[in-house]
């Protein structure tokens, strides 16, 4: 009866979301609440919401302190240098600038946000592709390869729902996949190469006009010419908050501390250094407040879904469910199974229907196996919307995407599916050599 119960809650999820009848949110705290009344667990529905809140809230704490650090290192003009060395560098030649399209994109996506790389990377390179001819398709492509192997950063999407899901850290999730991860973005290293030989025997040498790109303006408040952004283009400041950075991904990697604390500490630096005034300070927060409340209430609705499907036995009775029905010589490569279907599988589920609804399922499969659930999400981050997200219908962002560089979502996918799958191909190999999922 338990197992129907949480079947149903799953099944109620996904098509509620899917069908878009309510938004990810409501349906994570309603349909859980709803299905455990029906079972009778009202008494202890309150302890069970809370300690799935409890659980999640430092990864909730570290997104939403990582989205406001890296959100200000842009504003900051920390990528601005990246960007005029790009189009310097790539002069006249499609291959280059198809490198050059891959490096800006993989540096700009450290915020993890997946709208506001394609919004940078698109506006600074759209009329480079213009003037030389460039298909757009080329852009559209080694972008989304780009900016989705970078998804898999604690922060980003795809990592930051599975750690949520399953209750666990950075540590168990990330750091193991690191060496997949440095892999991926080798071999969109080599795409965009390819990519880029392609365009240039199409193409030929073309001449670029000379186009100075303009310095954006600051951003101005109500005050007599107060700037409220941060001062872009000096030098010093860029030093420092490329050093900071650095000293922040080192330490973030080499687990000096807690993640949240790291983001907590590096933003609260970062805004005094490039923001000294409170009003200042007011200005970032308000400019970003949007995307922090959307990440954070989304992490938090999490921690009621889970909780209430963990306290209820209703994800364990569902894995035994499905025990019983895969054949002991499969179980054990559920891990591989995960990571090459994951992929495939972001083009037919949300980000939040696969990690929300399936993976923890998954998850409590495995563990009937002997699988842990740490492996299984390492297994979903290497394919599930790391490389599908940028061509997923289902993702708002792949729209801002193939709409500024005015493409057909169809014709996107076609052109990049292939690479993409290699991503997630290389990365799962590199994986199982590293120990980080097994065979």
């Amino acid at each position: 009866m338990i197992a129907i119960l949480g079947f149903l809650t799953i099944g109620l999820f996904l098509v509620l979301t899917m069908t878009r009848r309510v938004s990810v949110l409501t349906a994570l705290v309603l349909v859980p609440v709803a299905t455990a009344l029906v079972g009778g667990f009202a008494s202890g529905m309150g302890p069970m919401i809370l300690e799935g809140l409890g659980k999640v809230a430092p990864t909730g704490i570290m997104i939403a302190f990582a989205v406001l650090y890296f959100s200000l290192m842009i504003d900051s003009g920390l990528f601005d240098p990246l960007i005029r060395g790009v189009l310097r560098l790539a002069k006249d030649d499609p291959l280059r600038i198809a490198v050059g399209t891959a490096v800006l994109t993989m540096c700009v996506a450290l915020d993890g946000d997946g709208a506001s790389t394609f919004l940078i990377t698109v506006s600074a390179l759209l009329p480079v592709y213009k003037r030389l001819g460039m298909s757009p398709l080329v852009l559209t492509g080694v972008v989304a390869l780009g900016a989705g192997v970078m998804n898999m950063v604690p922060w980003g999407g795809p990592t930051a729902r599975a750690m949520a899901v399953l209750k666990l850290d950075a540590s168990q999730v990330f750091a193991p996949v690191l060496p997949a991860m440095a892999a991926g973005i080798g071999w969109v290293l080599v795409a965009a190469y390819l990519i880029g030989l392609r365009e240039r025997r199409r193409l030929g040498a073309l001449a670029l006009p000379a186009e100075p790109r303009p310095e954006p303006e600051p951003v101005r408040g109500d005050g007599p010419g107060t700037p409220l952004a941060p001062a872009r283009g000096k030098a010093a400041l860029t030093v420092f908050n490329l050093a900071l950075t650095v000293v922040l991904l080192i330490a973030l990697v080499s687990q000096v501390m807690p993640l949240p604390v790291l983001f907590v500490l590096g933003f609260a630096i970062a805004a005094i250094v490039n923001l000294p005034t409170w009003e200042q300070q007011q200005a970032l927060l308000d400019k970003h407040a949007k995307s922090v409340v959307l990440v954070t209430t989304m992490i938090f609705a999490a921690g009621v879904f889970t909780g209430i499907l963990n306290g209820t036995k209703m994800i364990d009775e569902m894995a035994t469910a499905f025990v019983g029905i895969i054949p002991d010589s499969f179980g054990g490569h559920l891990p591989l199974l995960v990571a090459i279907t994951s992929m495939p599988l972001s083009l037919v589920f949300t980000p939040d229907a696969y990690y929300f609804g399936v993976l923890p399922v998954l998850a409590q499969t495995a563990a009937g196996f002997g699988i842990d659930s740490a492996e299984i999400a390492r297994a979903a981050v290497l394919g599930q919307m790391t490389t599908g997200f940028p061509l997923s219908p289902l993702t708002a962002a792949t729209f801002i995407l193939v709409g500024m560089s005015g493409v057909q979502l169809g014709q996107h996918q076609r052109f990049i599916f292939g690479w993409a799958f290699a991503t997630t191909v290389v990365m799962t190999v590199v994986a199982l050599l590293t120990g980080a999922i097994s065979f």
